[in-house]
């Protein structure tokens, strides 16, 4: 599992007002234009607030609650999820996620969200730690696996 080895490279909020989440991160200091927002009729449901793009080692996300529940289907259905973190690793590539998610899972460890080819196009899967945190297993991003976003 050496060659597999995740790395720490994203904390995503799940919001319950994205607006007010954007506001709060901008008079901080964050830079968050407005093409990395991701808005539907229904309103904003993620935000790449820092990304590797800007040099950032450490990625920074917020996703809306409904979107949550769209990447995440063991959050499906759930009231409770504003102010949830997922902390995110990335794996080197979409077999890795698998087999990490096996490892984890066959541990004992909860799986929240099996691996499967997310819409932005890299192989994903979540689990939880001991302590009821939802962690991210995230392959490169592939263009050949991209689908359109759903609707929200």
């Amino acid at each position: 599992m050496a060659q597999s080895r995740p790395r720490l490279d994203q904390i995503n909020i799940v919001s319950g007002n994205p607006e007010a989440s954007i506001a709060f991160y901008r008079r901080l200091g964050v830079e968050i234009a407005e093409d990395r927002i991701w808005r539907t009729a229904s309103g904003i449901h993620h935000v790449t607030a820092v990304s590797h793009e800007t040099g950032s080692t450490l990625g920074l996300d917020i996703d809306s609650m409904a979107f949550a529940q769209r990447w995440n289907t063991g959050w499906q259905g759930q009231d409770g999820l504003r102010g949830k973190v997922v902390v995110g690793f990335s794996l080197p590539s979409r077999d890795a996620v698998d087999a990490v998610y096996a490892d984890l899972t066959g541990a004992g460890h909860p799986g929240l969200q099996p691996p499967y080819d997310a819409v932005w196009g890299a192989r994903y899967a979540v689990v939880e730690d001991p302590d009821g945190i939802a962690v991210g297993l995230m392959s490169p991003v592939s263009p050949e696996h991209r689908s359109p976003p759903p609707p929200i």
